[in-house]
């Protein structure tokens, strides 16, 4: 709700601030064999602290790219949120990735795994330096115009019962990209180690191979959706986990490399559908009024809920009942739900976002 109220650019700003520390705080902390369960209550801490920067950082900076771009170019710009998105889980996990391969399983649990947290300190400063220099974006602006003084308080009631509806699509649109999302890049690596016996490094190298695929694509399926809509290319997407999740994954169980390559490669290809849809799609959902705090609430929740819980849930399903298909069944469920959310929402590709005016190439 910040966002609303003081502006996307100063929150951004804040929020680059608090994950750069909190990361960086996480690989000073001392041992437990130093400090005790002092240890384990600063994790807690500094993890809280990027818990609530990532609390208004994608809803942010979708808000502020969308705010930004051009009714008709909406869609490629957007897109290229997911693929630094995306840039950044290739450039985390290679880091661990190498680290790996060069320190010895002592060196890395002594010392060699405080480096990609400390590393978090140079980027954060050059990332607030980049956000510095960025202005309010026109929509909040004009906004703000029109109030003639400083931004009105939206209510919290305002920015959730005032747009349940919305609400509703947000989180429907939210479950299926987040929990696709995290099954591909957050739980395969542990299902092709733990179920399949993968070697560790094997297996995240084909995972950073997909993510790579991805970024590639990302820019292209983002203009796709500018040319024949965000409902088309979500609704594919959804229709792609529906019907090939089970096939994809008998391709990966199969254990091949080869069949595990193509197997996840399907799945990724079909999670650009989101990525590249999503971030113009859902800052669309919400008026300028309240779209900062209505879209963070919206997605934050859903992410909560369905995406982050993802992992731990399908572990528990397959312990519970042996069926180690149930990665497939998780997906194909969470693909109705976002094809229902597809078919309640308007189409947004080339038009203004509700309270705007029209934007044009300049």
């Amino acid at each position: 709700p910040l966002g609303d109220r003081i502006g996307r650019q100063k929150v951004l700003a804040v929020t680059m601030i608090m994950m750069a520390v909190g990361t960086f705080a996480i690989g000073l902390i001392p041992s437990y064999a130093t400090i005790g369960v002092g240890a384990p209550l600063l994790l807690l801490a500094a993890r809280l602290v990027q818990g609530f920067s990532t609390g208004g950082e994608y809803a942010g900076a979708s808000t502020f790219i969308a705010e930004y771009a051009p009714d008709k170019r909406r869609g490629f710009l957007g897109s290229w949120l997911e693929f630094g998105t995306l840039a950044g889980y290739i450039g985390g996990a290679g880091l661990v990735t190498l680290m790996t391969a060069l320190l010895s399983s002592d060196d890395l649990l002594s010392w060699g795994w405080r480096i990609p947290f400390l590393i978090a300190g140079p980027m954060g400063i050059i990332g607030l330096y980049l956000r510095m220099r960025l202005e309010e974006t026109p929509a909040f602006a004009a906004e703000v115009e029109k109030a003639e003084a400083d931004r009105p308080k939206v209510p919290l009631r305002e920015m959730v019962a005032g747009q349940w509806k919305a609400l509703l699509l947000c989180m429907g649109l939210v479950l299926v990209f987040n929990v696709t999302d995290y099954m591909l890049l957050s739980y395969m690596p542990s299902y092709l180690t733990s179920e399949l016996k993968y070697d560790e490094t094997h297996g995240l190298l084909v995972v950073l191979g997909v993510m790579a695929l991805m970024m590639i694509i990302q820019p292209f399926a983002g203009a796709l959706t500018d040319r024949v809509g965000r409902r088309p290319v979500i609704a594919a997407g959804c229709a792609g986990f529906l019907f090939l999740s089970i096939p994809a994954l008998l391709l990966i169980r199969q254990g091949s490399l080869v069949a595990v390559a193509l197997g996840m490669a399907a799945l990724g290809l079909l999670l650009v559908c989101f990525t590249a849809a999503m971030p113009s799609a859902l800052p669309a959902l919400f008026p300028t009024r309240v779209r900062y705090g209505s879209l963070s609430i919206g997605f934050n929740v859903s992410v909560s809920l369905f995406g982050g819980t993802t992992p731990l849930v399908v572990t528990a399903l397959i312990g519970a009942t042996g069926n180690m298909m149930m990665p497939a069944y998780y997906m194909m469920a969470a693909a109705v739900i976002g094809g229902f959310a597809v078919w309640r929402m308007s189409e947004s590709a080339g038009r203004p976002l509700p309270g705007s005016a029209p934007s044009l190439e300049s």
